[in-house]
């Protein structure tokens, strides 16, 4: 295993919905990459006793953190504390690539709506 990870080479497309892939999980967080095609979105939804957070590393979508909607581009950090709902909309021409982290990961908590 490298310690030393590239998101590029994590990028990857899904036509039916935005492609998730997983770059490290340990046992306390887990790092992913989400990429959303133009107008494909990641659902509403809330993590259990999980803490999230996404920094957007090309592209723009719109963000919603609880009952704040807000654009984000290039060098934007998103935070999702547990428990808030949380989820993306590619509203931008281009795809939307961004680093997740999920603390603690997974299989220490749950997802409460949606999908992740």
């Amino acid at each position: 295993m490298s310690h030393f990870l590239n998101w590029h080479d994590f990028e990857g497309v899904n036509p039916e919905k935005f492609f998730k892939a997983t770059l490290w999980q340990g046992e306390h967080v887990m790092i992913g990459m989400n990429c959303l095609e133009p107008t494909q979105t990641q659902a509403v939804h809330a993590h259990a006793g999980a803490d999230k957070f996404y920094m957007v590393l090309n592209g723009s979508g719109t963000f919603t953190v609880g009952d704040e909607e807000r654009i984000a581009g290039p060098g934007t950090v998103v935070v999702a504390p547990a428990g808030v709902p949380h989820g993306i909309v590619n509203t931008g021409a281009e795809r939307l690539s961004v680093l997740i982290a999920i603390a603690p990961g997974p299989s220490k908590s749950r997802a409460l709506t949606g999908n992740e």
